[in-house]
């Protein structure tokens, strides 16, 4: 079975790094079209389409701060002049914010996070939907994370906004399904990317991050993207409302693997 998303548009945030790049790139792979959103100029996503064109696809770098709607709403009118309308969006820019606990977090801190990660999302996907609907087609990716379902200590507006994520996902799903759009989450794990390589680059920081992963190991990021492009395809025509976690077991209790 091969995933053939021809002539279809996406558009992918936060894709000049990490699995919103391979995301991007994926999807061009498999015959889409990509504008690959860029927070502050275009140069940031020049790998990205770098590597997409190289490989024989289409992608435009865009400019867009996702957590202001003025500039979704022209980051998505300028994408849609040069591609034409969006079949797909992947909502994948977040941010997880300074560690702090609670009580004591920064609250303009606290609320960028939220901004970004779930106004971001919200923007994004209205924009979209807009389109979708009135063409009754298309599918939204949205990525949350694992920590949508597991707490996070000093983490506690990006726990927040991934779990609102969640919900916001299968809010939107069941309004967009009368018009035949889809609207999912994928949920990471602990995947491989230059953010977290203070971890996988120590011995001792792996074997603890291993005892929470029944699968033992990191994912990658084309594992995400691979998902990514299955589920933004006809072959998961009949998937929406739902997360679909891929986080090597993560949430699936491994300390009880042993009795309770």
């Amino acid at each position: 079975m091969k995933i053939e998303l021809n002539g279809k548009v996406a558009l992918v945030t936060g894709a000049t790094s990490g699995i919103g790049q391979a995301i991007a790139q994926t999807l061009a792979g498999c015959g889409a079209s990509v504008a690959v959103i860029c927070l502050a100029d275009v140069e940031q996503g020049a790998a990205t389409v770098r590597a997409i064109t190289e490989a024989g696809g289409h992608a435009l770098p865009l400019r867009c701060d996702v957590s202001d709607a003025a500039s979704v709403q022209a980051a998505f009118a300028q994408a849609e002049q040069a591609l034409g309308p969006i079949d797909i969006l992947v909502n994948c820019a977040g941010i997880d914010g300074a560690a702090a606990l609670s009580w004591e977090a920064d609250a303009a801190a606290w609320r960028k996070v939220v901004e970004v990660n779930l106004f971001g999302a919200f923007y994004c996907a209205q924009q979209a939907l807009r389109g979708m609907t009135a063409r009754r087609s298309g599918v939204i990716v949205n990525i949350t994370s694992v920590h949508e379902a597991i707490a996070w200590t000093g983490y506690s507006a990006y726990t927040s906004s991934k779990a609102a994520l969640s919900m916001l996902t299968k809010t939107l799903a069941q309004e967009a399904a009368p018009f035949g759009v889809r609207v999912l989450a994928v949920a990471p794990g602990a995947i491989q990317t230059d953010i977290n390589k203070a971890v996988w680059s120590d011995p001792a920081a792996m074997a603890d991050l291993a005892t929470k992963i029944p699968l033992a190991r990191m994912g990658q990021t084309r594992e995400i993207a691979e998902l990514v492009a299955v589920l933004a395809s006809d072959v998961a025509s009949y998937v929406t409302g739902t997360t679909v976690f891929a986080d090597g077991g993560m949430t699936d209790y491994p300390n009880f693997a042993h009795g309770g």
